[in-house]
This record gives C-alpha cells, sequence and structure tokens, in this order.
C-alpha cells in the first residue's frame, strides 16, 4: 500500500476506524485518527493502542487495511 493510500484513509472525514494489514500476518488496529502518525517520508507508520504500546510499522510491508465494526471506540474510550 502506497503512502499517499494510507494517509487518504487517515484523513478522511468522517475517520472510519481500520485495521493494517502487514505482510509477515500481523493485524494492527487504528481507533482513531490520534492514533497513527504518517512520517514526512511516508517511509514508516507510527500506530498508537490505547495502553500507550506501538508500533512502527515500513510502510511497503502494509498489504492492505479492513475496515472493521468492532474496531471503533465509543465516546467513553476516547475520554470526549
Amino acid at each position: 500500500m502506497s503512502a499517499d493510500e494510507l494517509r487518504k484513509h487517515i484523513t478522511a472525514v468522517p475517520f472510519q476506524p481500520f485495521i493494517i494489514n502487514m505482510a509477515d500476518g500481523r493485524r494492527i488496529p487504528v481507533i482513531a485518527r490520534d492514533f497513527i502518525m504518517l512520517a514526512p517520508s511516508g517511509r514508516t507508520v507510527d500506530v498508537y493502542q490505547r495502553d500507550d504500546d506501538h508500533d512502527i510499522l515500513m510502510t511497503l510491508l502494509i498489504t492492505g487495511i479492513t475496515f472493521e465494526a468492532s474496531t471503533a471506540p465509543t465516546t467513553a474510550e476516547l475520554n470526549l
């Protein structure tokens, strides 16, 4: 997946939570726009979870994304 394709999903309005599918089989949930950051070069992506755990991913190893309702956080989980 290209950095530009990923950027479209990150900046989409309204944001829709998604799962990043990696070449090694890992699936990384992206629960909100504030939990993902694409490097200016587009080479890496940093994805945070609610517990401050995070993954640094090589963009070239992202095979695609999946949209699943179960990745959507509730308002209470986002502390809004």
